[in-house]
């Protein structure tokens, strides 16, 4: 039992470091290494387990919708990056560039990509000539490098995994509605798979994405109450259509630019499960997203007829991702090591339990224990699973909504920012300088203008002069 309780005591607490209790949990789950390339972390098979659940969701989703997969090359020439301006400075400070190949110099450097519109744009000015071409509704799954200063597992590092979507468009009414429907295919996945409530919206110009006409993003609230931008989807009108000279003949054979759009979401929504399910026992997985289901201990499985029930057990839950840890580690050990793992449900079954036709479910989420007849555990555990992935969403939305708070006036907005982190609504005039000015002095940035709005005042919340929009506000990740 002393091994067992060392397990869990190797986690900081939440309420002591949430900072530690995260880099502790990725750790001791095995969900990342970090690697000799610095910024760069190794994804182990428990959290890349995760990713791949992740990647199937979202990509069945993706084909419900219309979306096709391709792939773009991992570098841009130079040349190309730059012509669109507006993009090309939004990533500048973050380009890593190859200047050699082999022992040779390149005539031109080669940007490793930290997103891909021009090579979409690149290969769309060739490929479209027709409205008939129209739409192209496109989406890779790739790795990223941006050289960003300060990393952290998951949420920023400088390679790091995700999909891209790039979708033509013959209008403007088009290219608006399919980038709507993205983000609300995110939020939706967010809430319904991930277990994770999020805030629909429109970033502000300020925010919005390096060359876009206007973004749109889901935020979701951390335990430690810090905003995780979760996905976004961009309409970019026909400004990369005009730098690429994509244009297509209509149907009465005039030319006309195309409409594009872009969106994507990440290996950071791995880290946002974490933050927003997490304890200090260690990950608590919403069972859909759950790489391993459930898990099912043998108690003194030396004994006759315990590892033969186990696997009885198992083939009865076929229909779900279960495993029986059978080493011979201790049953205490075997249960924190689930624990720590978020694995949903344990089935515990020993020789006690098979003499009373039973087995015991012991929730991840809530600790909750319940006896159960073995003719009646594959329903029962059907059922236990959606009742764990029901109440992680409800108690993540309430932890969301006692922590979001309204303001005013800007000594009230002050102080909750300081004092109860969370959101915080709050008016604002529509002038970068005011958003500026509430980030200087308090951390806080726009994290969206939700598109369900209410008029808290008459005034923005820094200047005082008439309010546009309400926003969230809050301090991020």
């Amino acid at each position: 039992m002393a091994k067992d309780k060392k397990l869990v005591e190797a986690i900081t607490s939440m309420d002591v470091d949430f900072a530690q209790w995260y880099t502790d949990v990725v750790k001791k789950a095995e969900l990342i290494d970090y690697s000799s390339v610095k910024g760069c972390m190794v994804i182990k098979p428990a959290g890349y387990a995760i990713w791949e659940n992740i990647q199937k969701e979202l990509d069945g989703r993706f084909k419900e919708v219309g979306v096709e997969n391709v792939y773009m090359p991992m570098f841009i020439p130079e040349s190309l990056l730059e012509k669109e301006k507006d993009h090309v400075e939004g990533f500048a400070p973050e380009v890593a560039w190859v200047t050699y190949g082999g022992l040779e110099p390149l005539a031109e450097r080669l940007c490793v990509r930290p997103t891909s519109e021009t090579l979409f744009c690149d290969f769309y000015a060739r490929d479209i000539q027709s409205y008939r071409d129209l739409p192209k509704v496109y989406n890779q799954w790739c790795s990223v490098v941006r050289w960003e200063k300060t990393t952290r597992p998951f949420l920023r590092s400088r390679e790091f995994l995700w999909q891209e979507g790039h979708t033509a468009h013959a209008t403007a009414e088009d290219a608006q509605a399919r980038t709507e429907q993205m983000l609300n295919l995110y939020a939706d996945f967010c809430e319904e798979v991930l277990a994770m409530p999020v805030i629909r919206g429109q970033k502000t110009d300020k925010e919005k994405f390096a060359g876009a006409e206007a973004t749109y993003t889901i935020e979701a609230l951390m335990h430690d109450g810090k905003a995780l931008q979760s996905g976004t989807s961009h309409n970019f009108g026909d400004g990369f259509a005009k730098a690429f000279e994509i244009q297509y003949s209509d149907k009465e054979n005039k030319l006309q630019y195309v409409h594009q759009t872009s969106w994507g979401m990440s290996t950071r929504l791995i880290g946002g499960i974490i933050m927003v399910h997490g304890d200090d026992n260690g990950l608590v997985l919403p069972p859909r997203i759950a790489p391993v289901q459930v898990m099912i201990v043998p108690i003194q499985q030396s004994k006759e007829g315990v590892l033969d029930k186990a696997a009885e057990i198992k083939s009865v839950l076929s229909g779900y991702r279960v495993k029986v840890d059978d080493t011979d580690k201790s049953p205490g050990w075997k249960f924190a090591e689930s624990e720590m793992r978020g694995i949903p449900v344990r089935v515990e079954i020993g020789p006690k339990d098979i003499e009373a036709g039973q087995a015991i479910l012991v929730r991840r989420d809530t600790h909750e224990k319940t006896a159960v007849s073995l003719d009646e555990i594959g329903q029962k555990v059907g059922e236990l699973l959606d009742t764990i992935q029901r109440d992680m969403y409800e108690r993540a939305l309430a932890h969301r909504e006692a922590h979001t708070y309204e303001a005013t006036d800007f000594d009230t907005f002050t102080k909750t920012i300081e004092e109860k982190p969370g959101f915080v609504k709050a008016m604002w005039c529509g002038c970068q300088e005011c958003e500026d000015k509430i980030k200087e002095l308090t951390g806080a940035t726009s994290r969206c203008m939700p598109f369900k709005q209410e008029k808290l005042s008459d005034t923005c919340i820094c200047c005082g002069k008439p309010a546009t929009k309400m926003v969230y506000w809050g301090r991020a990740y």
